[in-house]
């Protein structure tokens, strides 16, 4: 780990962008561009964890969380020099190649693609990923409306799938000189097969070798409101690179969260796509709930541009964004349309450098992170 780095995502993470192709079931297989589908090599297991699985459970959490616990969940502290590293470069498994047998090096250009999408393919997946979403009124489509494809951290105004998808994630600390500290951090609703998944950064659902506890989503955050509700974790899932030693390379975790109001979440607010193994550098839209200064965690703010590679310590793609502690855990889409708010979702915030606060970081989204997703989207709900 580099000495100068640091984590935010319950701290201040990092955008990552990684790329992917997205398929809502694909169930680990990969799609290529005439149509025709192939299986991708398998990854290692991710760490599967039981949070709240029970009515009872669900019930106390969403009662724990009240508007003024929300309010004072603050993004964690960084880490001392002394107390965590960020993994070496060269210590991610697999090689960026055609059969993708592990993640992406972090120095190259073009990495593994075991999943591509058509044209066809592409314009299916993101229907399907605004069907639920409100329509966008004259004003939010015109010209002079629409978002900047270059910004370091702006608020996000022009609506759309992603002012529903994206929310801000709640949990208590278990573990480390945090424990027992209310956080915050970002995530995002998938198109899954069980229609409940959340995708997050890594330390977003376990940190200091401890998973947290109270883990709740809430989609659409806005200056306090919960306009569609709060949603308890009942499963808890991330990469064995990180659930065994907290690898930055590998920082990416899902949830599965309970119906609420016998609706599953996406049926709610909608579902984005998400994408692995595909190329690196880029044009990226990044969101999240920064809470760390200048920002307050009450309103979604994005950064857009393309992405380069980290050539100091990690296999991550790096953005210029501003986004602080909070954001962690937010959303990097690419073929992200700005009149609709919607993307396939191919990395999230992960953290930054001490010495380059203007500059975000995410892991690559490749086998690992596709398994992940594969195995929430067939989790049975309870």
């Amino acid at each position: 780990m580099h000495p100068r780095a640091r984590r935010l995502a319950v701290l201040a993470v990092p955008a990552l962008a990684a790329a992917g192709a997205m398929l809502p079931a694909a169930h680990g297989a990969a799609a290529t561009g005439t149509g025709t589908v192939t299986r991708s090599a398998a990854a290692p297991r991710p760490a599967v964890h039981e949070a709240a699985d029970t009515a009872k459970e669900q019930t106390t959490v969403k009662k724990f969380w009240t508007v003024a616990r929300m309010k004072a969940a603050k993004p964690l502290d960084a880490p001392g020099t002394g107390d965590r590293h960020f993994a070496a470069a060269g210590s991610a498994t697999g090689s960026a190649t055609g059969s993708v047998t592990g993640s992406a090096g972090g120095s190259t250009a073009a990495t593994a693609r075991s999943m591509t999408v058509s044209p066809t393919q592409i314009s299916a997946t993101q229907t399907s990923a605004t069907q639920t979403s409100a329509t966008l009124t004259a004003a939010t489509t015109s010209a002079a409306a629409q978002p900047s494809s270059r910004t370091s951290g702006s608020s996000w105004t022009a609506g759309g799938t992603v002012a529903k998808t994206t929310g801000r994630v709640f949990f208590t600390v278990t573990a480390g000189s945090d424990a027992g500290r209310n956080a915050s951090c970002s995530g995002t609703a998938v198109t899954s097969a069980n229609k409940s998944v959340v995708i997050t950064a890594g330390h977003c659902v376990k940190l200091n070798g401890a998973f947290h506890a109270n883990w709740v989503f809430v989609p659409g955050y806005d200056q306090g409101n919960r306009p569609n509700g709060t949603w308890p974790a009942t499963t808890l899932l991330t990469t064995p690179q990180w659930n065994s030693g907290e690898n930055m390379n590998f920082d990416i975790a899902a949830a599965v969260v309970a119906p609420q109001g016998g609706k599953n979440l996406t049926d709610v607010v909608g579902g984005q796509g998400v994408a692995f193994n595909q190329p690196r550098g880029q044009q990226t839209y990044a969101f999240g709930y920064p809470a760390g200064a200048p920002y307050d965690g009450s309103r979604l703010v994005y950064c857009g541009g393309r992405t380069f590679d980290d050539y100091l310590s990690s296999q991550d793609q790096g953005l210029s964004c501003g986004m602080t502690g909070g954001a962690s855990g937010g959303p990097w889409f690419v073929r992200f349309d700005t009149r609709t708010g919607s993307g396939l979702l191919n990395s999230v915030n992960s953290f930054k450098y001490n010495f380059a606060s203007y500059w975000m970081f995410g892991p690559y989204f490749g086998p690992e992170a596709e398994a992940v997703y594969n195995t929430a989207q067939k989790t049975a709900l309870t």
